[in-house]
């Protein structure tokens, strides 16, 4: 009978759940392997990311001596210098931002926590380089704070706005959430019986802050300020509004400045080198958070401040929000209704159908590139190729843009040969100029961003719904289309949701690849702040905040859940 079930329940699984030790198992495995098309959709589905890492690494492989002393000459130093300047600025500014942010909402109670627990990750919503072009135009000698002092102090002199300083101060309150949220985490599950000790000892809550809770917290610390110093790596807009010169905007002024693709190439494969390097101190740091806790830990209470404490308490936290969501939003809101303002014309309505047209595309093919990849690591342990084919969060938008085009010209200069050579047709772009090189290099840009939530919702349905399934005669698209889709839904329309958002918002691979014509929200924001038009950007920009607050409602519910 127990041989009788054994036979009935083998062929029940889809494919094996790793390939036997033994050759000659393994072998068939393989074979197996080779004829399943699901593995061969996640391998394709890895190639957006692929393709452009090695075509970025086949560059630097064969430098160019010429080039590079152009490059050192004319751009690299002062990009170089002003990147490391920017990453050490935002660093301190995030840390002083987020990790009192975090204790503040995770360890106290004081009036308006609740409030500020999901309000100060409102800046999520809000692109870089809208806030950049907000404070500008607040900080601006015309703008509205220096024209007020000068009102009140008539001998005042007009000064003028550090490009540093202002992309520090922007980049800080566009990415201190980063550092907030996993900070919060970090010292929400802190035990009870350890800080209590700490008190008895005779410290109070700023001694037992400082000496407990922020060393046991800064595993998620690391882990919040890695993600800040890689968004700060990979920004282009912010600091374009500021004009200041970072290896970013290096590589776009390399390209369409000097009209140099090599010297791009070059460039690109530079700041590759240091975000692979951010993204592998973020995943270290990732993998070595260990909390170990006794059986009787149970959660600390919250302090309560009261008097003077619960005043600064609330006032840092409102003025955190202020600086980083409510002030730019008000300055956008008083140019969108201005004279100077744009109208909802025919022209931004076909610029917002583009934006929301590019979504959609990008969100599709993720969500597709990702159900493969998802089914490639639930069925053949693929864990690898779902690692490349997730590179792409870690790398920058003009890096992609770049490592995108290189085999995108190649392949579209031998398919022109080919068709030219059997049918004698004139040599004709196909995929240059067409927004599938845009998709392609989004697909690269945020198939994290989807895997993630994809393979988070197909791992929650057991492998025995598998094996009933099977067991009851379904094949393997049955199985997909009748058990699993049904089940992973939610999980697929937040990754729809999450990618049209982070397109919507994308400024370099959408500047950089987008066919002549195809101007978006964000390509027109960038091309009003270049020529210092804040008002005409307003609208644009306000549509883009409003397009950015379902995520940050999504995460919200996921806190609250997880808190609860």
């Amino acid at each position: 009978m127990a041989g009788a079930n054994s036979k009935a329940s083998s062929p029940a699984r889809a494919v094996p759940a790793a390939c036997p030790p033994g050759p000659s198992e393994s072998l068939t495995c393989l074979r197996a392997a080779v004829r399943d098309p699901w593995l061969w959709a996640a391998l394709a589905a890895a190639a957006p990311a692929v393709i452009p890492l090695l075509a970025l690494l086949a560059a630097m492989a064969a430098p160019q001596p010429d080039i590079w002393t152009h490059l050192w000459e004319t751009l690299l130093p002062e990009a170089a210098g002003n990147t490391a300047k920017l990453l050490l600025g935002v660093s301190a500014g995030t840390l002083l931002l987020g990790v009192p942010l975090g204790w503040l909402v995770a360890c106290c109670e004081f009036p308006g926590r609740r409030i500020f627990g999901w309000a100060l990750l409102l800046p999520l919503a809000t692109p870089a380089y809208v806030t950049a072009f907000a404070w500008l135009g607040l900080l601006d000698v015309a703008g509205p704070v220096q024209t007020t002092l000068r009102d009140l102090f008539p001998g005042l002199k007009p000064v003028w706005v550090d490009p540093l300083a202002g992309s520090v101060l922007t980049l800080t309150l566009a990415s201190y959430p980063y550092v907030y949220l996993l900070s919060r985490g970090g010292f929400a599950g802190q035990n009870a019986n350890v800080l209590e000790a700490a008190r008895s000892l005779g410290g109070g809550p700023l001694s037992a802050f400082i000496r407990v809770s922020l060393p046991l917290a800064r595993p998620w610390i690391a882990g919040g300020l890695l993600l800040a110093l890689m968004e700060t790596l990979a920004d282009f807009g912010a600091v374009s509004v500021f004009n200041f010169q970072t290896m970013t905007t290096a590589v776009y002024k390399a390209w369409f400045g000097f009209f140099s693709l090599p010297a791009a190439t070059q460039l690109a494969g530079l700041l590759l080198v240091a975000a692979g390097g951010l993204a592998w101190a973020e995943r270290v740091s990732r993998n070595r958070r260990r909390y170990a806790s006794s059986r009787t830990s149970r959660p600390a209470s919250r302090i309560r401040l009261a008097g003077a404490r619960s005043v600064v308490a609330t006032g840092f936290c409102l003025g955190v929000l202020a600086a980083g969501f409510l002030l730019p939003v008000a300055q956008l809101t008083v140019w969108a209704l201005s004279d100077a303002g744009l109208t909802l014309d025919a022209r931004l309505r076909a610029q917002a159908l583009r934006s929301v047209a590019l979504g959609l595309g990008a969100a599709t093919l993720v969500c597709l590139c990702a159900l493969a990849l998802a089914y490639a690591r639930r069925w053949w342990r693929a864990d690898g190729l779902c690692l490349v084919a997730t590179l792409g969060y870690a790398m920058p938008g003009t890096v992609l843009a770049v490592g995108v085009f290189l085999p995108a010209a190649w392949l579209d200069k031998h398919l022109s040969l080919g068709l030219e050579a059997l049918f004698g047709i004139e040599p004709v772009s196909l995929l240059l100029g067409t927004p599938l090189v845009m998709l392609a290099a989004y697909a690269a840009r945020f198939m994290a961003t989807g895997f993630g939530a994809v393979d988070g919702g197909l791992g929650r349905v057991p492998s025995s719904l598998d094996d009933a399934a099977r067991l009851l005669g379904a094949s393997r698209g049955e199985l997909v289309r009748r058990v699993h889709l049904p089940l992973v839904s939610r999980g697929l329309i937040t990754a729809a949701l999450l990618v049209f958002v982070d397109v919507a918002k994308e400024m370099p691979i959408t500047l950089m690849t987008r066919p002549f014509g195809w101007d978006t929200l964000a390509v027109k924001i960038f091309e009003f702040t270049s020529e210092g038009d804040w008002a005409r950007a307003a609208l644009p920009a306000l549509l883009l905040v409003l397009a950015g607050l379902p995520p940050v409602v999504l995460l919200n519910r996921q806190l609250t859940r997880r808190e609860a």
